[in-house]
């Protein structure tokens, strides 16, 4: 159930550029679109027609304030009209500022706050678990600022000691975090059982080969590092 087209760049620009509507994007929109075309185009098990399946992937934005290269993509996909990025933030608008799974298509959290896209991960990935579905992956794509937070410390923690092998973090580090971590960001993952993999986030190659490097057993982290705008 993969979605195996690669994303045309152009159509995934003019798509962005309806969002934008004239607006000034920065390098929280630009520094995730490498990451969603990657996980979209090879990783995840998910299709516009099997968004209800409960045997897809899951895909959790907790990095809503960038949504709007998600919406691009989703719209790219298929997902979404391409039309309803023409009003994404309207009053009438089904495309809000944070993206809301009970509007949107293919949307699996609605998140607004930072912090609490790892624990929501953390819990889908638990459910599924009961569920006695090994084969689903469970991918959260966070801002590495989003690591000040200590909602995400605590889910860090419990899905390494719990061994959340179907549980996949993608921190996109653009060097916005306060302080940052000896080490790296990739090291507040490996301390807690975590396997680790810390790439180019704008190589596609190795954001794949890190994507799908997971041994199963363990919960794995990959660090996208970006460090230029890409508009």
């Amino acid at each position: 159930m993969t979605t195996t087209t690669a994303t045309d760049p152009a159509l995934l620009a003019a798509l962005l550029d309806r969002v934008r509507a004239g607006r000034e994007f920065g390098a929280n929109v630009y520094s995730t679109l490498d990451v969603l075309r990657v996980l979209y185009d090879r990783v995840l098990r998910i299709t516009p027609e099997t968004v209800d399946d409960p045997d897809r992937d899951r895909f959790l934005l907790s990095k809503g304030h960038a949504v709007a290269g998600y919406y691009a993509l989703l719209a790219a996909k298929g997902f979404v009209p391409a039309e309803w990025l023409d009003d994404q933030g309207g009053p009438d608008s089904r495309l809000g500022d944070h993206p809301d799974r009970l509007r949107v298509p293919g949307v699996e959290i609605g998140s607004g706050s930072l912090g609490h896209g790892l624990g929501l991960g953390v819990g889908t990935a638990l459910g599924l678990r009961a569920q006695g579905r090994p084969d689903p992956r469970v991918y959260v794509l966070l801002g590495d600022a989003e690591l000040d937070e200590g909602s995400n410390h605590e889910a860090i923690a419990y899905a390494g000691a719990t061994g959340l092998g179907n549980l996949t973090a993608i921190v996109l580090d653009n060097r916005s975090a306060s302080h940052g971590w000896p080490g790296g960001a990739a090291s507040r993952f490996t301390v807690n059982g975590w396997t680790a993999a810390a790439v180019d986030g704008r190589d596609h190659g190795a954001l794949h080969a890190a994507l799908t490097g997971h041994d199963q057993h363990r919960p794995h982290v990959v660090v996208a590092v970006v460090t230029d705008n890409g508009e």
